[in-house]
């Protein structure tokens, strides 16, 4: 089968043919449709200094993705040939105190498909049948590929009550974009989000945002000012992983506001915490979705109406995967699919 395959300690990635991974028993085998580049893939591809500390090699990578079941290993029953499947990226151990209390988002034994295990970007997948989930027919593939990073979104945005608060999202990735859109649409008062490239606050406000925040041109008193915003923000979503954002962030919450982090910071974050303290701000650390009350409460809101198309910036063939990382690399792409048509 095709793959896309982290060859050697080094930049880019190979597509090449390689065995179709095997199946034991309570396991699935997903013939793949549709793919999504993540962030994570990136940091593989580029091969940076926390992909090379991470990836074994050589490894397929990818963990986005739609499909269909095209066999079922020992014992699976709750799943038939041909059903229309995505899957939890996230295999955990099922033993530890997490996952035993029903937390497993939190297992510290945790293994990433497409990172400490064969991925996606291939012809076919093989997960255990606990991490693979039904697709309703009104969702469509380009939404199914996207359910990983849109639950980030999703687990991200929903960890607080955001009906009628003010919200300061900072960060325009997909992700971010995304959480404009669900804050939007479970009814978020103002929605504040901040970016460096206009043509991603642009499409933030068709997202749903009250307004799109340039840093290095825009004054954020200015604009709640002009909102009719008389306290700072009660919720703050943070997805850039860049510290002036996060200090943006706490210079601009009302006193006992709420900050969720889910952007990844490079480094250590020089951090004046008094600041924080003196406001009574409550932070909260995101990773990945819970399992899987967020799967369930996103295709509920996709359901509903909600709509994120408009994060799909590119749609390519496998074999172009190389145009598809260059877009998001230089700023062009904010999601792009790869679409596994052929099966080989």
């Amino acid at each position: 089968m095709r793959a896309l395959v982290k060859q050697e300690a080094a930049p880019g990635l190979t597509l090449k043919d390689v065995p179709v991974p095997e199946m034991g028993p309570g396991e699935v085998k997903i013939r793949v449709k549709k793919t999504a580049i993540c962030g994570t893939d990136i940091h593989i591809f580029n091969w940076d200094a926390w992909a090379a500390a991470t990836i074994p090699y050589p490894m397929t990578v990818g963990h986005e993705f739609v499909g269909v079941v095209e066999e079922l290993g020992a014992d699976v029953k709750e799943f038939y040939i041909g059903q229309r499947v995505s899957g939890e990226g996230h295999i955990v151990c099922g033993i530890c105190r997490n996952c035993r209390a029903g937390r497993e988002h939190y297992c510290p034994n945790t293994m990433g498909v497409g990172v400490n295990r064969p991925g996606a970007f291939a012809d076919y997948l093989v997960i255990p049948a606990h991490n693979v989930y039904p697709i309703p027919d009104s969702i469509p593939d380009e939404f199914a590929a996207l359910l990983d990073p849109y639950g980030n979104a999703v687990h991200t945005a929903l960890k607080f009550d955001l009906t009628g608060e003010d919200v300061l999202i900072t960060g325009a990735g997909a992700i971010g974009l995304m959480a404009a859109a669900i804050c939007r649409h479970v009814g978020a008062r103002h929605i504040v989000v901040t970016d460096l490239i206009e043509k991603r606050l642009a499409l933030a406000e068709k997202m749903g945002a009250s307004k799109g925040f340039k840093v290095g041109r825009d004054d954020m008193k200015t604009v709640m000012t002009e909102l009719g915003m008389k306290e700072g923000f009660d919720v703050g979503l943070e997805m850039s992983g860049a510290p002036p954002a996060l200090d943006l962030m706490i210079d601009s919450m009302n006193n006992g506001g709420q900050i969720a982090l889910l952007g990844l910071f490079a480094d250590k974050v020089p951090l004046d915490l008094s600041r924080a303290i003196f406001k009574s701000l409550r932070f909260t650390c995101i990773y990945g979705r819970e399992m899987f009350d967020t799967w369930h409460k996103g295709l509920a809101m996709l359901e509903s109406g909600l709509d994120i198309s408009p994060v799909i910036t590119h749609q390519l063939d496998l074999e172009d995967f190389d145009q598809g990382f260059a877009a998001l690399n230089n700023g062009e792409a904010i999601k792009v699919l790869l679409n596994l048509n052929k099966v080989h």
